[in-house]
């Protein structure tokens, strides 16, 4: 493990004098490229140099009580020792989940999809809220968020909206919010004051391009149309909507929210490279599940992982059990407590397979 630390440390500082050189300065495509690399390897060696220096501390104050040649230094540094040994361990634990195999994926921009389930009209709202949701997170992350098609409700909400969200690390933190969502309320269409339970589903798709995916053009079908809007109407007299259809698979993707037909069509392969790239992902976690089985949440969308419960101000992850309130802060983006939770379980149980070579992940 120090051995490896080290090696990451020398890379590091290797790629920093490689940026510093003005050749290199010059060339926009392989700065990007040592910048990249430079930053991911940035908060490993940080916590690596700290873990070096409490070491030394350490030592130091164990050194001074072995001593014993200055009463008050040696209370001092009695007093040091408890707090170094804690810091020093809990750095050596983040370091070992530190090294532990990271999925090429947990950087990549996501297609989020969520569509309303069971519960008609509330169904719908409820997709709006979570749309919302991953919105006002997105922007706490400082991530950018652009709607690529969406079916508004009647009253509002979403029958289905598809987004991308484009940031460091979308993926390796939005990944945990695939599957059933259900709401637990009272509608506001309601007079009797019943709690009404709808769901809504949630897809997390990590975005492919041509070095991850390839497909070929022979095997999509693309239709051009006018796009509509709600209720049907066209509203717009030129042909502008995209329809993709990969032929092998039988997978859609369609997108009209723009008016280039040009950026539609962008669009709309960038939905269905994603799925395509869901679909291989979905085989091979088939090929593993066995494997896989005891780690949390296994990504199924058929799988209820979260209940939102009004009346008693509760969110409830049903993966690892854990509940919070303050449901309206939730809904506001206020769920990094839930994803940290989810991130660290999944952590533990990766360190706990790793003896007997068990290092798969959620993708």
């Amino acid at each position: 493990m120090w051995d490896k630390l080290g090696e990451i440390e020398k890379r590091y500082e290797e790629l920093g004098a490689e940026m510093a050189r003005p050749e290199v300065a010059a060339d926009y495509d392989r700065l990007q490229a040592l910048a990249k690399e430079h930053a991911a390897l940035e908060d490993t060696v940080s916590r690596y140099r700290e873990y070096k220096r409490v070491s030394a501390a350490l030592d130091e104050a164990r050194a001074i009580v072995e001593e014993g040649s200055d009463p008050e230094l040696v209370t001092l540094a009695r007093d040091e020792i408890a707090g170094y040994s804690e810091e020093r361990d809990r750095l050596e634990a983040d370091l070992r989940l530190a090294l532990l195999p990271k999925s090429p994926l947990d950087d990549k921009d996501v297609i989020v999809e969520v569509r309303a389930a069971a519960g008609g009209e509330e169904a719908a709202l409820f997709a709006g809220d979570l749309y919302r949701l991953y919105s006002r997170y997105a922007e706490r992350q400082r991530w950018g968020v652009d709607v690529i098609s969406s079916h508004a409700s009647d009253l509002g909400g979403f029958k289905e909206i598809i987004f991308e969200v484009r940031g460091k690390g979308a993926y390796s933190r939005l990944k945990y919010e695939s599957g059933v969502h259900r709401v637990q309320r009272v509608p506001t269409t309601e007079a009797s004051g019943r709690i009404h339970t709808s769901t809504a589903t949630v897809a997390v798709l990590p975005e492919a391009d041509e070095v991850d995916l390839h497909v070929d053009e022979k095997d999509l079908r693309i239709d051009v149309f006018n796009a509509s809007g709600h209720g049907g109407q066209n509203v717009q007299k030129n042909a502008t909507a995209v329809r993709i259809t990969h032929v092998p698979t039988g997978i859609v993707a369609v997108c009209q929210d723009e008016r280039s037909q040009l950026k539609n069509r962008l669009k709309a392969m960038a939905v269905l490279r994603a799925r395509l790239l869901d679909v291989e992902q979905q085989k091979q976690r088939h090929e593993i599940e066995s494997a896989r089985r005891a780690q949390v949440g296994s990504g199924d969308r058929a799988e209820k992982i979260r209940t939102y419960n009004f009346p008693q101000d509760r969110v409830t992850d049903h993966r690892i059990g854990l509940t919070v309130h303050n449901l309206p802060a939730i809904l506001d983006g206020e769920i990094d407590e839930i994803i940290d939770s989810l991130r660290q379980e999944e952590q533990v149980e990766r360190l706990e397979a790793r003896p007997a070579g068990r290092q798969g992940q959620i993708a």
